[in-house]
């Protein structure tokens, strides 16, 4: 199956697992909006959903409304800190539930994550009968994940136009 107009796409973001790859990578943060437009291309948007976690740091509301101009809608939880210190933050089983419960609305998950925990959710979105795409780093992403796409769009080729510097 390949890319057109009439297909109807859902986009969901691991915010987390894009800004700490672009960090980590090349000490950059992400432009959303250009993620948003690769992941879309000309085709319908039904969904585009950015999952972030609330670390109480600056500027952090002003970055969530950003993505909301943008056209995604914003889920946000609270970091968990738990005894000694130890802080876990993460939307994999919320990012798997919002799209068992889309797919069936959808012809193309986008799954903009390269986190491998994920690769089980593909295979079975792709067994419902959507397309399914990954858009991430490749030089951070699981290979078992990429494998398992019918598309993936590696980060590191839009670097030049994705990247802001810090």
């Amino acid at each position: 199956m390949s890319k057109h107009r009439t297909q109807r796409v859902g986009v969901f973001v691991d915010v987390q697992n894009l800004y700490y790859s672009a960090l980590n990578l090349y000490d950059a943060k992400v432009n959303f909006s250009i993620i948003l437009k690769e992941a879309v291309k000309d085709r319908q948007l039904l969904r585009a959903i950015a999952y972030v976690i609330k670390a109480d740091v600056k500027d952090e509301s002003n970055f969530f409304e950003a993505l909301e101009r943008m056209g995604y809608e914003v889920r946000a939880k609270d970091i968990q800190i738990f005894f000694g210190g130890k802080k876990k933050g993460d939307w994999d089983v919320g990012i798997a539930m919002d799209i068992m419960r889309l797919a069936d609305k959808l012809d193309v998950v986008v799954l903009v994550s390269g986190d491998g925990d994920f690769k089980d959710l593909l295979e079975h979105v792709k067994a419902l009968g959507c397309r399914a795409e990954v858009i991430a780093f490749r030089k951070s992403s699981s290979s078992r994940l990429i494998e398992e796409a019918d598309d993936f769009i590696d980060l590191d080729t839009l670097k030049g136009k994705l990247l802001i510097k810090r």
